[in-house]
């Protein structure tokens, strides 16, 4: 997916492509290294190179990124005597190593910009500044040495740290944030850099979906570059997918989406990513005005004011901000007055004519569907049971399998425990219940109560499954309390303890721990049974996992059962189906909403963990964002009472023509026969215009202002035509993409118009003349252009 993804960045307006360097995907232990498929970093840069893109490269390595572990090894926390970050000589040295690595394999491939390749930039560690204050005074010192590391390792270009507010002279402090106009680097040698704007946010299992609209992004950018900033990246343009257990946090969703420009699945979020497409075209009209001059600030009322680039020669150009976050204001400047909206910059490449306002979104919008189709067994497998498809199933033991690993009393900690080889962990033991126990004669049952420091658990007792408990993305603790079914005489107790993703940030992050800490059981004749300090058994991992029955090549380690119809809520269940590839050729998506939680693979490439545990319904969401103000994760959330992960992505280039090997681990049962692969589709285009939008189709500055009037652009996915006009409107139309509705002011011939202009086409822009519309209507009001329509 790498050419298209730099391509659709390229298409965007984007100069640079910014790429973390993960170090725990690289060396997976000390001195052997992986730089083979996804983690094939010289082919990535090489890429970005051949799209004639620059690239800002964070070696870190210490990375955060809601990535397993902050991108460090866990290997490394088990190198005796380490501390991560901080002066510490075992950490100085490994990560040393693999920095001077990373820098000699680009030296190598004459990636760095003075060998002529497109590396402009390196980053060496990572919002350090935000946790200086948990390392005392070895925090300066490890800041000096990384510094001074990463200069000597003569590279010619410079090294940023963001969020390092005393970042040494050999390096340039950056910001991070969703602002960042205000930002001073720490010092006057070193320019103004923005390393990380989040024109979203990221997500976890259990949690609302967060939304930053485009305007408040376009504003950042804008006020940005305002106030004499050189250099703006996105994290994220494209977040992607956490595949496998890549995910941090803990309880990070295995979508890193981002709700990014271009979304999880490759293709552009629309509006977002074309205006800032038009952003950025805004931006660079100005470029001579910005380069050749510093700018010089004018108060043009409350909280408005100008910037004005002038180099003195003719060459000037204008930003116009509004920081009102309710009220749309008029302003005069150099003579002509201009109308601002709330919280907006209107940009003006000649100091006279606006080609773009952040609040003003003239860019296409799109509905984008996940379109469901069954799996289909494939015609070259064995798998085409009477009823269609044949499933193989294998059932793992509730507790110990094959040879228990160790056992002690009481609790180890989880992540000790696994070094994270795999997310579960069995703790098990028995408990012998007398004849005459009270609950045995009532309709009563004992309770299990189980305190973990997380992150899940369910619980079996005598190989039943008594329920499920887990904490989340704000706090991984938690408690599980049920009533249990025991019976007279020795039963036996298991606990599956696991991990989700591990922590990914934070003072001393690599010491916090996981699994039980306490077990009790109430309402027995003798009061409450603690088992916190009894012999426990330890089993590390799965037996499905240890013999790799998900890979092709593992497939026959165990015996599996066939059957056309497999069991339905049956927990700690394998599935295995061979299946066609979903037709067509748009990006798909694995749809889990009848599954519990647990993983998937596909021909062995693991799509990751599956877990559509829905968000809660007493917690606020919204209808529709309002851009105006400060944004804030939560400030705009939606979601509530649904899946926070429905639809898992299944790269099409993990597909065989047939024969594709579906497997699913389940851990606490769910309806495997209603998994369907579904289709990314856009469902409807849409542009909704007004006639005071500015037009930025200039390309260069000499031709700003040359009076075309505001146009609707709608531009179908590729081989497809505009096949049918579903609504249009000129007047004053009201609502969003997919649910517009006329206003009391409508001109009748506005389907008949877009359909003349547009039918039959791939792309077509529809202007507000008089020659298409009633411009008389309505007088004295302002009108706009909606448009819906179906590509096919």
């Amino acid at each position: 997916m790498w050419p298209g993804l730099v391509q659709t960045a390229k298409e965007g307006g984007v100069d640079v492509i910014e790429s973390y360097v993960f170090w725990n995907g690289h060396e997976l232990s000390p001195g052997k290294y992986n730089f083979e498929g996804r983690y094939d970093l010289v082919k990535f840069v090489k890429i970005v190179q051949q799209a004639g893109m620059y690239m800002i490269l964070r070696i870190g390595p210490f990375v955060a990124a809601e990535w397993n572990f902050g991108g460090v090894p866990v290997w490394l926390h088990y190198v005796p005597g380490t501390v991560f970050r901080t002066d510490n000589e075992p950490f100085k040295h490994y990560m040393q190593n693999f920095t001077t690595f990373i820098v000699n394999l680009m030296k190598q491939e004459k990636l760095f910009a003075p060998q002529g390749g497109p590396i402009i930039l390196a980053q060496v560690e990572n919002e350090y500044g935000y946790y200086e204050k948990f390392y005392g005074d070895g925090a300066k010192r490890y800041v000096t040495w990384a510094a001074k590391m990463a200069d000597s390792q003569n590279i010619g270009v410079p090294w940023i740290m963001c969020q390092q507010y005393d970042a040494p002279d050999l390096v340039i402090s950056t910001c991070n944030g969703f602002y960042c106009d205000q930002f001073t680097p720490n010092s006057p040698n070193k320019p103004k850099m923005w390393t990380e704007n989040w024109p979203g946010w990221f997500k976890t299992f259990g949690a609302r979906d967060p939304h930053r609209p485009v305007e408040d992004v376009a504003f950042s950018v804008a006020r940005f570059f305002q106030k004499g900033g050189s250099v703006q990246n996105y994290y994220m343009y494209h977040g992607g997918t956490n595949f496998g257990r890549t995910s941090g946090g803990p309880f990070i969703t295995t979508s890193y989406d981002y709700e990014a420009p271009i979304d999880e699945y490759g293709l552009p979020r629309l509006p977002k990513w074309g205006h800032l497409k038009e952003l950025h075209r805004a931006i660079k009209l100005s470029e001579h005005a910005l380069l050749k001059s510093e700018p010089a600030t004018l108060s043009l009322g409350p909280s408005l004011e100008a910037d004005v680039y002038d180099d003195g020669s003719g060459v000037c150009a204008a930003f116009l901000a509004n920081l009102d976050e309710k009220t749309d204001k008029n302003v005069v400047f150099r003579n002509v007055s201009y109308l601002l909206p709330a919280w907006s910059v209107s940009i003006l490449p000649d100091c006279r004519n606006v080609v773009f306002n952040t609040a003003k979104v003239g860019s296409q919008a799109s509905l984008v569907e996940m379109v469901p189709e069954e799996l289909q067994p494939s015609v070259t497998s064995p798998s085409k049971g009477l009823k269609g498809l044949k499933w193989d199933i294998f059932v793992e033991n509730a507790g110990i399998w094959g040879v228990a690993d160790f056992t002690r009393n009481g609790f180890v900690d989880h992540i000790n425990t696994t070094k994270d080889t795999t997310d579960y962990l069995w703790y098990t033991t028995s408990i012998i219940i007398g004849e005459n126990e009270e609950f045995l004669k009532k309709a009563s049952r004992p309770v299990l109560l189980i305190e973990s420091k997380g992150h899940a658990l369910h619980a079996f007792v005598n190989q039943k499954l008594q329920g499920s408990a887990s904490g989340n993305g704000s706090y991984s603790p938690f408690k599980f309390k049920k009533p249990i079914s025991l019976k007279a005489g020795t039963n036996e107790i298991a606990l599956l303890s696991m991990t989700v993703g591990l922590q990914n940030a934070g003072g001393l992050y690599e010491w916090v721990g996981a699994g039980l800490t306490s077990v009790k059981i109430e309402g027995l004749s003798n009061g409450t049974m603690d088992l916190s300090m009894s012999k426990w058994t330890y089993k590390i991992g799965l037996q499905g996992e240890h013999l790799g029955i998900y890979k092709p090549d593992g497939l026959n380690g165990v015996k599996w059962v066939s059957t056309s119809e497999p069991p339905i809520n049956q927990p700690l269940t394998w599935y295995k189906v061979v299946v066609d590839p979903p037709s067509g050729d748009e990006p798909v998506g694995l749809d889990m909403i009848h599954m519990g939680k647990g993983l998937a693979w596909l021909n062995g490439e693991e799509i990751g963990r599956y877990w559509p545990i829905k968000s809660s319904t007493h917690e606020k969401c919204v209808d529709e964002c309002d851009y105006r103000g400060k944004f804030f994760p939560d400030k705009c959330l939606t979601g509530c009472g649904e899946p926070s992960q429905r639809w898992y992505h299944v790269p099409r280039s993990w597909f065989k023509p047939s024969g594709n090997i579906l497997v699913i681990f389940e851990e606490k049962g769910g309806d495997p026969t209603k998994i369907t692969f579904s289709k990314r589709k856009t469902s409807s285009l849409c542009s909704h215009v007004a006639e005071d939008f500015p037009m930025v189709e200039q390309e260069s500055v000499s031709k700003v202002g040359s009076g075309k009037s505001a146009a609707a652009h709608l531009k179908c996915p590729k081989n497809t035509l505009i096949s049918n006009v579903k609504f249009a409107s000129f007047g004053n139309p009201t609502g969003r993409c997919g649910s517009y509705s006329k206003g009391d002011c409508h001109d009748p011939n506005t389907i008949s118009a877009v359909e003349k202009v547009c039918l039959g086409k791939s792309e077509c822009a529809v202007e507000l003349t008089e020659e298409n519309f009633d411009r008389g209507l309505c007088p004295g009001t302002t009108k706009k252009l909606a448009i819906e329509a179906v590509c096919s």
